[in-house]
C-alpha cells in the first residue's frame, strides 16, 4: 500500500470511527471499513438496520456527504453485501 493510500485510509477511518460510527452505534449499528481504490470507499454496515435495503441507502447516503466534507478525495461510498 503506498503512503499516499495509507493516509487517505487513515483519514477516512477516523472520521467513520469519530464522526459516523457514534451516530450508528446509538441504534445499535456499526461500519466496517473493506478497501478504498481509487476514491471508492468500501464498508460493510452492521446491526439493527443492515438488512433494510432502504435504510441502508439513506444511511449509505448520510456517510457519503460526512466523508466527502471531510475528505474530499472520497468519490463515492459503496455498501458491500452481508
Amino acid at each position: 500500500m503506498s503512503s499516499e493510500n495509507a493516509d487517505l485510509q487513515a483519514r477516512v477511518s477516523k472520521v467513520l470511527a469519530e464522526e459516523v460510527m457514534p451516530m450508528l452505534q446509538m441504534d445499535g449499528g456499526a461500519i466496517e471499513l473493506l478497501d478504498i481504490i481509487d476514491g471508492v470507499v468500501r464498508v460493510r454496515v452492521h446491526g439493527a438496520c443492515s438488512g433494510c435495503p432502504s435504510t441502508i441507502m439513506a444511511v449509505v447516503m448520510g456517510i457519503e456527504q460526512e466523508l466527502r466534507r471531510h475528505v474530499p478525495e472520497v468519490e463515492y461510498l459503496v455498501a458491500a453485501d452481508f
